[in-house]
């Protein structure tokens, strides 16, 4: 292990690494050995945290449907146990399940680990760590990653114990609770989904459970459901709500069935979108008006925290339509939560967090990344429109969307990428202030967004840093048909004298 670069396993507020072999150009390097060591580094760490010997801890583990999921948790798992902490094993879980065992009574662990790469590829893997107040931060992944390369732990002479418990079935109970109580229905209480036909896409990751352990318990009918059993080879379609084939598969399950609504889940469940019953999408910013039109009417006056990349619509939305607060923020699920939970500490209101990726947190959920709990909150208020005679898609009626929508990834072909990047956004800020009909967005906190007044463009773009890659996202939106083209051209125009990018994405 000498030799090994443990920095390179981490991903900002996780760790992830190659666990299969087969993929050119890309090197194994999360092994059961590393897993082992990673167990133990954990255990340390929290041991220091919560000022408890590791023989006082309880840990759990669980995993999502990955190929290497199996082995590199039995791994984790000697690796906490043979420093005496005792650990629960919850097989195939979510990310946010793990979470909630750490303040679910009657588990109530130190401290969790899921095994996930999210929607990454087959052959990737990783862990997610949490305990009581949240997911770890950047800076506690760097001090793990720190004592896994000391490597210099004390074996205990007595081992731990690793008990297996069906967290999953406690988990989706809450939900059921919780649905039944939230809608209160005056005829089925017990089952206030009865009537309403609702299809699940798991993508063969661990979001099957919904469909069973949530929706039949409540009275939905599931058929048309698809991809639920886990399969780490994923050989149905990607399970990432932002994958355009898996959801015009949902979408097409939604209409083939005759469904009121559908829901897909990423791998391991902390993302979810959802469609209506005409087999349109409800992502992205339909996902977060929806789900700010239930949270402004819950809370008024609250701030929505986004991402960066939001639609000048949407702001209207949340500030005109609702009242709200639009705050938009940078990309990163934790850069979100993390802004929402600052305001209100400093006295703003927030009472959700969300990226368009479909990564939304909500303050009366622990601000935890839950692409289940924000799919329950959608069908209370689904089972209390169809009460009502009404669709849940009249919330959001009044949501200006753009005729167009763009993301061109410019890779950047040199080692110091970030001096490149940083020196590409201040000649575009010069650049664009020279424009009569740009102006450049205030109050933007990543990259550079600029809003574009002319008659044939009438829209935006945004151009920013990626968090760990050499790539400069380039998001543009139009209200007008080719109106995209046109902003892209003025900026190939712009960029292509500039030595070190690849334009080849604008070929598009």
């Amino acid at each position: 292990m000498q030799d090994f670069n443990w920095k390179k396993l981490q991903n900002g507020s996780d760790i992830r690494g190659v666990a299969i072999a087969g993929v050119p150009n890309e090197d194994v390097n999360l092994t059961p050995a590393i897993a082992k060591i990673l167990g133990q580094s954990f255990a340390i760490w929290l041991s220091q945290k919560l000022d408890k010997p590791t023989s006082d801890l309880l840990i759990s583990v669980g995993r999502d449907s990955r190929l290497s999921g199996l082995e590199l948790m039995q791994a984790v798992m000697e690796g906490i146990t043979s420093l005496g902490s005792q650990v629960y094993d919850f097989a195939i879980a979510s990310t946010p399940a793990m979470f909630m065992s750490t303040v679910t009574d009657g588990f109530n662990c130190d401290g969790a680990i899921m095994l996930t790469a999210s929607h990454l590829p087959f052959n990737r893997n990783g862990l997610k760590f949490f305990t009581a107040q949240g997911g770890l931060e950047k800076k506690d992944i760097t001090d793990i990653l720190n004592l896994a390369e000391k490597n210099e732990f004390v074996i205990s002479a007595s081992q731990g114990n690793i008990t297996k418990h069906d967290f999953i079935s406690v988990y989706a109970n809450q939900f059921v609770t919780k649905i039944r109580e939230a809608v209160n229905h005056p005829d089925h209480y017990e089952q206030p989904l009865q009537g309403l036909k609702i299809i699940v896409d798991a993508g063969n990751g661990a979001g099957g459970f919904y469909a069973s352990k949530v929706l039949e318990p409540l009275g939905a009918d599931i058929t048309g459901s698809q991809f639920l059993d886990p399969d780490g080879t994923f050989p149905n379609h990607v399970p990432n709500p932002e994958d355009k084939v898996a959801m015009a598969s949902i979408c097409e399950a939604v209409v083939k069935h005759q469904a009121d609504f559908g829901i897909i889940f990423d791998t391991d469940v902390d993302r979810s979108a959802a469609v209506d019953q005409f087999g349109k999408e409800l992502n992205r910013n339909r996902l977060i008006a929806l789900i700010s039109a239930i949270v402004l009417k819950e809370h008024p006056n609250s701030a929505i925290v986004t991402d960066s990349i939001t639609s000048d619509g949407l702001a209207k939305f949340i500030t005109e339509d609702l009242q709200g607060v639009h705050h938009r923020f940078k990309r990163g699920y934790k850069n979100v939560i993390n802004e929402s939970i600052r305001l209100n500490q400093s006295g703003q209101e927030s009472w959700l967090a969300i990226e368009t990726s479909g990564h939304g947190a909500m303050k009366e959920n622990y601000f935890l990344d839950d692409g289940a709990y924000l799919v329950s909150k959608l069908l209370i208020e689904l089972a209390k429109s169809k009460l009502a005679g009404k669709s849940l898609t009249d919330l959001i009626a009044n949501l200006q969307e753009p005729a167009e929508s763009e993301e061109f990834r410019i890779k950047m072909l040199v080692e110091d990428f970030k001096t490149l990047g940083e020196k590409v956004i201040n000649n575009l800020q010069d650049f664009s202030s020279n424009q009569t009909d740009w102006q450049i967005v205030p109050n933007n906190y990543e990259g550079i967004r600029v809003s574009c007044t002319a008659d044939d463009e009438n829209g935006w773009f945004l151009l920013r840093l990626s968090l760990h890659d050499p790539v400069m996202p380039l998001n543009i939106e139009s209200n007008i048909q080719g109106g995209v083209a046109k902003i892209a051209n003025r900026l190939f125009a712009f960029l292509q004298p500039i030595d070190g990018l690849d334009l080849s994405a604008f070929q598009k």
